[in-house]
């Protein structure tokens, strides 16, 4: 995956099965308020993944709207087709949407943008495929620093692999500043931008659970082998501790900004 947000189809169905649940689910209802969206309106989700965001936003377009959902990622979009075959599913860049000018009423992004190779192309592209008096609501991570649970984890991968491995944990949280979003989202020329720090939680069974989530499917998947994996969990078993619960389940501060 690395700092390009891509995984393999095994990592796309993992992550939909466990990743989903622990990081996403509570974020989608979130954006979909943010962009106010309304039965009859017509919405895109780009760097859709499974299609949590989109899954969201066609319940709440319902009956007559539509949901549209666009990845770079093929396994991405086999997963999102299959649980939900009766939306419209597009493999592409965000750079380049697959799609025509002013088509949508709003225009979704959860997470993605942070791992999109040309951030301000990608939000010019989603201007363009937006009607003139549309909507775009997007949600970046905010920073790892108020991220305690993978501040701890960055620093246990960087003693154990080095920095480099370490990088990889850091680019989900690059984008983790309310004024930098916001000249971002300036410059591509939505106007009336508003980016607010929502707090959220992350929750996982156990630490070897929560270790096993980030090899298998989100940003280390690939880069560490089953050897590394279980120097990780045992380490990460000793010493991410302070992040249990009393029932032994990990939960800590996870915020977003939504713009």
């Amino acid at each position: 995956m690395g700092d390009t947000g891509q995984v393999s189809s095994s990592a796309a169905e993992f992550y939909d099965e466990f990743f989903v649940p622990a990081l996403f689910a509570e974020w989608a209802p979130r954006l979909v308020a943010a962009a106010e969206l309304g039965p009859g309106e017509r919405v895109l989700d780009v760097a859709c993944g499974t299609g949590i965001a989109t899954l969201s936003a066609a319940r709440a377009v319902a009956p007559d709207g539509s949901a549209t959902g666009v990845d770079l990622n093929a396994g991405m979009i086999a997963v999102a087709r299959a649980k939900a075959p009766q939306l419209d599913w597009h493999e592409g860049a965000a750079e380049a949407l697959p799609l025509g000018d002013e088509l949508f009423d709003a225009v979704l992004s959860q997470f993605g943008l942070m791992f999109f190779a040309d951030r301000s192309r990608a939000l010019l592209e989603m201007r363009r495929v937006l009607r003139p008096s549309g909507r775009v609501a997007v949600a970046v991570w905010g920073s790892l620093e108020q991220t305690p649970g993978y501040a701890a984890v960055t620093s246990l991968l960087s003693r154990l692999f080095g920095d480099a491995v370490a990088g990889l944990l850091r680019s989900p949280y690059s984008l983790g500043s309310s004024e930098h979003l916001g000249r971002l989202m300036s410059g591509a020329g939505f106007n009336e931008v508003s980016v607010q720090l929502v707090p959220g939680t992350a929750r996982f069974p156990s630490i070897r659970a929560w270790m096993e989530c980030d090899v298998r499917g989100w940003t280390l998947a690939d880069h560490i082998d089953d050897t590394q994996f279980e120097q990780l969990a045992t380490e990460g078993e000793k010493e991410l501790t302070h992040l249990l619960t009393p029932d032994g389940q990990v939960q800590f501060a996870h915020p977003a900004l939504i713009a």
